[in-house]
């Protein structure tokens, strides 16, 4: 089962980056887009995961 993750979640997940850091991560395309569920929007956790796998690995 997918979990989801809300803005505040996804915030401590990056390390408390804050949400204009975000929304700009976002119109950059560095991370992935969030899904609209009513007026809230969620990130799926697995695609966050491997989008954070993948920029470790281009690091290396």
């Amino acid at each position: 089962m997918q979990t989801y993750l809300t803005l505040s979640e996804l915030r401590a997940k990056l390390g408390n980056r804050s949400r204009s850091a975000i929304y700009a991560d976002l119109a950059a395309g560095r991370l992935p887009q969030p899904l609209k569920l009513g007026g809230r929007i969620y990130w799926a956790e697995g695609d966050i995961d491997a989008h954070l796998r993948n920029l470790r690995h281009k690091a290396a």
